[in-house]
């Protein structure tokens, strides 16, 4: 997980669960580009729409967010724990 402008960015393999499910709900930042918003299925099937994004088109510059997903740091559905290296 990589912590950026106060989101988490996700690889896949730091992914427990296939929870997330890509929308056709596309977005633009003017600097890190073209994104698709990303809707979460928890496993009673309650369903976060736009919790978090992944951009399809990034910003050659961020290779740090390419195709991960996205989430912000401080939304009030998530718990984000940091726990100590080695």
């Amino acid at each position: 997980m990589t912590p950026f402008e106060g989101n988490w960015y996700i690889s896949g393999s730091a992914l427990k669960n296939d929870g997330f499910r890509t929308t056709a709900l596309p977005g633009l930042c003017v600097y890190k580009f073209v994104y698709l918003w990303l809707d979460w299925i928890a496993p009673d099937g309650t369903v976060s729409k736009r919790l978090g994004w992944k951009y399809v088109a990034p910003n050659p510059l961020f290779p740090f967010i390419w195709f991960r997903v996205a989430v912000p740091g401080a939304h009030p559905e998530l718990q984000v724990t940091e726990m100590p290296r080695g």
